[in-house]
Order: C-alpha cells, then structure tokens, then sequence
C-alpha cells in the first residue's frame, strides 16, 4: 500500500516537472482574464456604488462573490479550452493536487462572505459593526485567504505562483494594518467613501494585481521556453 502511495507520488511529481512550463504558459492567459474582470468589476461596483446606501453593505459581498463565481466560471472555461487544444486530459491528477491544496483557503474566504452576508441580512438591527467590516476588512481578508490559496497551489505549480500569494498576503496585512492605525479616521468617512475604498481594494489585488503578473508571464515566457 505504502509503495503504491510513493508511486502515486512520484508520478505526479515527474508529470508536474514535465509540465511546468506548459502551466506556465496557461497561467498568462488566466491572470490576464481575472485582472480584466476584477478591475471592470471594480470599476462598475464603484461607479455604481454598489453598497454605498444606508445599510446595504450585503450588496457589496453580494456583488464580489457573484464576481468570483463568474471569473472562476471564465478560467475554467479558458482552462478546459487549452486543454483540448494541447489534447491533455482537463482533470488529471496534478490538476486535482493543485485544486485541492487551494480549497481549503478558497472554501475559507466563501464561507466567510456567506456568513458576513448572513449576519447582515438575517440580524440588521445589530449589524452596524458588520457592515464597517464588511467595507473595512472584508476585502483585506478576502485577499489573503486567496493569496494562502495560491501559495498552497503553487506546490504544485510554477514557483512564481508561491511568491504572487505572498504579494497578495503581505499586501493584505499591510492595509489591515494601515487601515487600524490611529491616524486613520475610518469612523469619519462617508458611506460613499467606504464603498468606493473597498471596491478600489478588491480592484487592486483581484485587478490590477493580475494584470501586472500576467503581463509578467507573457513577456517572460520565451525564456521559460527557451530554458
């Protein structure tokens, strides 16, 4: 059993190495089509000021989860169509590594925006705290849950995954950080300035973010292939 198990092992290890670049190659593509569609999102969500009324930052996690349901959708359907075009099979046993060493992380940040969701919904009277947080913390939270997911996946993949979910964790502790300090007056600030800084954070780790690492990825893949 045990030298079945290392077997299994080995074998996802000699395929990940035998692929990596053509993960590579697939990853450009991808973070291009996220950045694309955060930042439009962003852009709408903060032009709309979608969860900028009186008590309606439901609206906000609403409106970001049904974003990641349709950026995950699109990557899927970008994935399986590279998949068939190189003629490898879409759920093989490394992509089934990579997707469960990010699903706890992932699951994480959906199951923390349901319940921030539910609180919001369910208890309004006693939601006043939430809401801020909802503005506040929520994209910050969301950010560094999906950055652990992409360290977590990058095991499995191209080093350069591990080192963009660091950007994206440091990035989120920092303005945890920043947004707690004395100076700064969040209590102040007017619901439509709440609504327009926590799309214009979602903007920048799920946007632009990407952009600049799929551009990375493309510029830098005849090296990769060359190397």
């Amino acid at each position: 059993m045990q030298s079945d198990l290392a077997t299994e092992h080995l074998q996802v290890i000699r395929i990940l190495m035998e692929r990596s670049i053509l993960y590579r190659r697939a990853l450009a593509p991808m973070m291009l089509l996220t950045g694309a569609l955060g930042t439009a999102a962003a852009l709408v969500g903060g032009w709309a000021q979608i969860g900028a009324e009186e008590a309606g930052a439901h609206r906000f996690v609403v409106y970001w989860l049904a974003v990641a349901v349709a950026t995950l959708s699109a990557a899927l359907v970008l994935v399986r169509r590279q998949a068939l075009r190189a003629s490898e099979p879409f759920w093989s046993l490394p992509t089934q590594r990579v997707v469960r060493a990010g699903l706890p992380a992932a699951g994480s940040g959906l199951v923390l925006g349901l319940m921030v969701y539910g609180v919001l919904v369910l208890d309004p009277q006693d939601a006043g705290p939430w809401r801020a947080a909802a503005l506040r913390e929520l994209p910050m939270a969301w950010a560094v849950l999906y950055g652990c997911a992409l360290h977590a996946a990058g095991f499995f993949m191209p080093r350069g995954i591990k080192w963009f979910g660091w950007i994206l964790i440091l990035g989120g502790w920092a303005l945890f950080a920043g947004v707690h300090l004395p100076a700064v007056e969040w209590v102040g600030l007017r619901e439509v300035s709440r609504c327009l800084w926590a799309h214009g954070v979602m903007g920048l780790f799920f946007g632009v973010l990407h952009l600049v690492y799929g551009v990375y990825l493309t510029c830098t893949e005849p090296k990769a292939l060359a190397a």
